[in-house]
């Protein structure tokens, strides 16, 4: 038995769906932090001599929480669907904040990268989250850029770790800098607790329609797709919902395209520091190299999602796949001068972290709300192969020492890959197929 959330009246909303969204934003801020903080202090730990650890070694290590990240995805992002929202986001973020303070204290690299696992289960339950909150809390003609929006978070904790870096990394060590990222815990959980509500997508696939409609009501949300009573979804199971027909090959496509994603976005945030070392920049221009990547995200996403709402997200992310591979081609030249490879590091992080941003935004408008964050889960947690591969082999490229144009020019096969795997993803119609409208199939402003 299906039911339709009524229209919004006309009567002001009494809540803002901002104030979701920037939440999600600061969440997901410190997922940002994480990755680029670790790339950032490579360095100081290659040079940390009671350690001793190899490039093969710290690759290896900076693996460890893709790896928590892989199953955290898919097993957190299941649990969310079946669980909520909420309660979800606030678990996973103090979850992860305890296990970064427990990687700053850590005496030995094995604890040290055991606390990195740990940590990843933790995060990889909130981004799949804040991102199914988001879809949710937005218009249709506003979903790809609101989420590009929270999604800036990421960059935004880039940069935040970047300059951070620049200021304090000399005086507070590696230590010092993971250690901040125990900050959410006392900051950001209790905001999460006093002022995010659940998702109306899940209340209503629950069968609690009166909430899900009182919610719907107070942030002026439009009225959710028709859905199955509570009992239908669970029968037939998420999982096997998106493994079946177009759906299954429209997963194992965003799973291939989240892969090359993050090989690109963990890969370089990681190892460019190094890899600019290697090519004879200074350590301290490296780390604005790294800085002039998240901020060509940040500015490139916001551009290219207002154009994902506008004609649809498949053309433009497979765009910045390929800017990214260009740029990264011409980076491994040697020939660019020095502003120059400032514009193309910046159009390395529009098409590296921004084009992951419009995979997540299109998977997200492209899956029901009953299967939203369980989808994100897959293609999220399947995409974090991609990430460990990039930190470990990213370890073994500069061990390597092949030149710095193998070094820059390897990752744009990534990019390629991407742009098949997105383009190539199956069109839906309204009635495609069984498991509800999404919300984007359901609005014409968004094409697939």
């Amino acid at each position: 038995m299906a039911f339709q959330s009524p229209a919004p009246s006309s009567v002001r909303p009494r809540k803002s769906a901002a104030v979701v969204i920037f939440l999600c934003f600061l969440a997901i801020v410190f997922d940002g932090y994480d990755l680029v903080v670790y790339g950032a202090i490579v360095p100081k730990l290659l040079a940390y001599k009671p350690w001793g650890l190899t490039p093969v070694e710290t690759g290896a290590i900076g693996s460890y929480a893709l790896a928590g990240m892989f199953i955290g995805a898919i097993l957190i992002g299941y649990l969310t669907d079946i669980v909520g929202r909420r309660k979800v986001m606030m678990a996973s973020i103090a979850a992860f904040s305890l296990l970064m303070l427990l990687t700053a204290w850590a005496p030995s690299p094995e604890l040290f990268g055991l606390f990195r696992f740990l940590a990843g289960l933790g995060l990889g339950g909130v981004i799949p989250t804040a991102i199914a909150l988001t879809v949710e809390f937005s218009q249709s003609h506003r979903r790809n850029f609101n989420n590009a929006l929270m999604f800036s978070g990421y960059a935004v904790g880039g940069i935040l770790a970047a300059l951070l870096s620049l200021a304090f990394l000399s005086s507070l060590g590696f230590q010092g800098m993971l250690a901040l990222g125990g900050i959410p815990l006392v900051v950001v959980v209790p905001l999460l607790f006093k002022l995010l509500p659940e998702s109306p997508a899940y209340l209503a696939a629950r069968g609690d329609r009166a909430q899900a409609e009182q919610i719907i009501a107070d942030y002026g949300l439009e009225p959710l797709p028709p859905v199955r009573a509570a009992g239908d979804a669970p029968e037939k199971g998420r999982f096997r919902t998106l493994l079946t027909g177009k759906l299954l090959v429209a997963t194992i496509l965003f799973s291939l395209a989240g892969i090359c994603g993050q090989t690109l976005v963990y890969g370089l945030n990681t190892w460019l520091p190094q890899l600019m070392v290697i090519a004879k920049y200074s350590l301290a221009s490296s780390l604005t190299f790294l800085l002039t990547v998240n901020i060509g995200a940040v500015v490139g996403v916001l551009v290219s999602s207002r154009m994902a709402d506008k004609f649809g997200p498949r053309n433009v992310t497979a765009i910045s796949f390929a800017c990214s591979g260009v740029a990264l081609v011409l980076m491994g030249t040697g020939i660019m001068p020095l502003f120059a490879m400032y514009f193309l590091v910046a159009v390395v992080g529009f098409g590296s972290v921004g084009a992951q941003i419009l995979v997540n935004g299109f998977v997200a408008t492209y899956f029901s709300g009953a299967t939203r964050a369980t989808a994100l889960g897959i293609t999220l947690g399947v995409g974090r192969i991609g990430a460990v591969l990039a930190i470990s082999g990213g370890g073994v490229l500069v061990a390597a020492a092949l030149g710095n144009f193998i070094n820059f020019s390897i990752w744009a096969v990534a990019a390629a890959i991407g742009v098949v795997a997105i383009l190539a993803v199956p069109r839906r119609s309204a009635t495609a197929d069984e498991d509800a409208s999404a919300p984007a199939a359901a609005s014409n402003t968004i094409p697939h």
